[in-house]
């Protein structure tokens, strides 16, 4: 069931614009975006005021369930009969790919905070499409990186057997040959898996160095909890390393389970005093810290709506244009950009989670090891694979 609010609290009139969050509001990915994500989105369109070019905004939302076909109709019934002219967060990476292809045929604007493939701005990349809060290459390569440079250098991969897996493996293959590592093994186990037994003994058998999840949300949280059963960090002889982890994983998780963990995220709350004023706002609201689809839903939909202002229209194109010229700077990005392959390049920062001795208080999860600048921590674009 899709809800639609005018977030002006106006009648809706003539044209309005519309924006859309498609997103998973029931199931592994809900506390990613989900719920969340519209939270953030309303926030944004009320602190712009709640209209453009004389016209309300209104907001709709819907659960695509975790298929592709839902998330597909949905987007095309949004843009044929309902007249969005924007939609956003998209996780998983399966669905962010899908309605960038409907984006693209529709003439339509997509901003994609959820999905995660590399591909979304290599092969698959779209003219209509921007890719803003992360990607696969980012949060893998990154992580990657600093574990070689511990001296981590044989790697078995537990995989997610859908697009967002196969990503993150590719982009975490990649860097580990490039940094002289090995491969030693790698299993692919279903979304949503309950039993991930097997699959860990093949890890725990490899002898690998570092055991590398490829997975998200659930499969994350339910993989990192079985590895604990199966003492595989205890041992001292493997490293768990996540390569697409968020902080509400880690707050489903606990430190206890989490602690020591290197990741790479595109935000943290406690980052600096702008990200923590807009973060006690979004918790005000919703209980939690914004993860960093979240935070990237209301910084894109402000930078979208500072575009159309600027433009004079809601035209795609012309919007799109002037999205890409104006630079970002905000409590989600400084200085950030959209280049041509649709990649916002904006910093990202290498953390490691805290002991729970070390947290001051509820949320206090990471310590940031470094800030690693945009130029570096996204791919290039000329190596993109992307045609535009």
């Amino acid at each position: 069931m899709a809800c639609m609010v005018t977030a002006s609290g106006q009648p809706a009139g003539e044209a309005p614009l519309k924006i859309g969050v498609l997103t998973d509001m029931s199931s592994l990915f809900a506390d990613i975006g989900g719920q969340g994500s519209v939270t953030a989105l309303r926030m944004a369109v009320e602190d712009f005021g709640g209209q453009v070019l004389g016209k309300p905004i209104e907001v709709v939302s819907a659960d695509h369930q975790n298929k592709t076909d839902v998330a597909a109709n949905k987007a095309r019934e949004w843009f044929d009969v309902q007249g969005v002219d924007m939609i956003t967060d998209l996780l998983p990476s399966s669905v962010a790919l899908a309605v960038s292809d409907v984006g693209r045929q529709k003439n339509k604007v997509v901003i994609v905070n959820g999905g995660g493939s590399s591909k979304l701005t290599g092969e698959a990349c779209s003219p209509n499409t921007v890719h803003y809060a992360y990607d696969t290459y980012a949060l893998s390569t990154n992580t990657v990186n600093a574990l070689l440079a511990q001296g981590l250098d044989s790697w078995f991969f537990l995989t997610v057997d859908y697009a967002l897996g196969h990503s993150l493996e590719g982009d975490a293959v990649g860097a580990v040959k490039a940094g002289n590592g090995k491969v030693v093994g790698t299993a692919r186990h279903p979304v949503n898996a309950s039993d991930l037994a097997s699959y860990l003994l093949q890890a725990q058998g490899s002898r690998a160095k570092v055991v590398a999840l490829a997975d998200a949300g659930g499969d994350f949280v339910n993989a990192v909890k079985q590895a604990g059963e199966f003492g595989l960090r205890k041992s001292g002889r493997q490293t768990l390393a996540g390569l697409h982890v968020f902080i509400s994983d880690i707050h489903s998780l606990g430190l206890a389970q989490a602690q020591g963990m290197v990741l790479t995220t595109g935000f943290y709350w406690d980052q600096n005093e702008a990200t923590r004023a807009w973060s006690r706002r979004f918790h005000e609201k919703t209980r939690r810290m914004p993860t960093m689809v979240q935070a990237g839903v209301y910084s894109s939909t402000m930078h979208y709506l500072k575009a159309v202002q600027a433009s004079g229209t809601k035209d795609p194109q012309t919007v799109l244009a002037r999205m890409r010229e104006t630079p970002i700077n905000d409590f989600f990005a400084t200085n950030g950009r959209i280049q041509a392959n649709g990649r916002m390049v904006h910093d990202m920062l290498l953390v490691e989670v805290k002991k729970p001795s070390q947290a001051r208080e509820p949320w206090d999860y990471y310590r940031i090891k470094a800030v690693i600048p945009g130029a570096s921590a996204f791919i290039a674009q000329e190596k993109s694979g992307c045609k535009l």
